[in-house]
């Protein structure tokens, strides 16, 4: 039972570490259970088994079209994007064209109603600048995530920038956009840089999830 304790302290201990880093310590040797070891890291026991697929050759080339395209004409949405496809010789559906905008993170610029929903309230955070005087380092961070398009594949930006200084005190390179990325780059950032007064993010749906 001693030796069982000790592993679910250390399971237990390392609960803040991301999933990738969390899925390498669950061990088949164990005297815990599979079951019981992905409980106590947080993670789902199907997710030991999972290997992302990534996007065939042809999607690629059809994000890389769209993200060129839409830093000259970023109002363009689903429909409009589909037409200049088609000019292009390209004949995708808009089901498409809508899934691969989204993971490209590429979003139409123009004016709407607001009629998304918010995340849980208690990961919800009003908006802190207004007004505010930003006259010295580390008071405000900016946080974002942007798509990098490479040759044959694509990566996600993860960016903070100290607003007063404009100086980088934090980036990092992914190939996915999981909540985990986030913390492990503003880890980085307070680990070098100490702890800001506001982080500042669109509140998108890695900055609002409960880690």
């Amino acid at each position: 039972m001693g030796d069982a304790a000790g592993l679910v302290k250390k399971k237990v201990e390392t609960v803040r570490l991301g999933i990738i880093e969390r899925r390498s310590l669950v061990s088949k040797d164990d005297c815990i259970s599979l079951q019981s070891q992905c409980d106590l890291l947080g993670i789902s026991k199907s997710g030991l088994y999972y290997v992302a697929k990534g996007e065939c050759d042809a999607n690629l080339e059809i994000m890389k079209k769209m993200d060129k395209h839409h830093q000259d004409h970023p109002t363009y949405g689903v429909l409009q994007m589909q037409d200049y496809l088609l000019a292009q010789g390209l004949r995708v559906n808009p089901k498409r064209v809508r899934r691969l905008m989204r993971k490209a993170q590429i979003i139409a610029q123009y004016p709407k109603r607001n009629l998304s929903k918010l995340g849980l309230s208690d990961y919800i955070y009003p908006y802190l600048l207004r007004n505010l005087d930003v006259d010295h380092p580390n008071q405000v961070w900016e946080i974002d995530i942007t798509y990098i398009p490479m040759d044959r594949s694509f990566m996600y930006l993860t960016a903070i920038i100290d607003v007063y200084s404009r100086f980088i005190v934090g980036w990092g390179l992914h190939n996915s956009l999981h909540g985990e990325n986030v913390i492990e780059v503003l880890d980085g950032a307070i680990d070098e840089h100490g702890v800001p007064g506001i982080i500042n993010s669109d509140q998108g749906s890695q900055f609002t999830s409960p880690a």
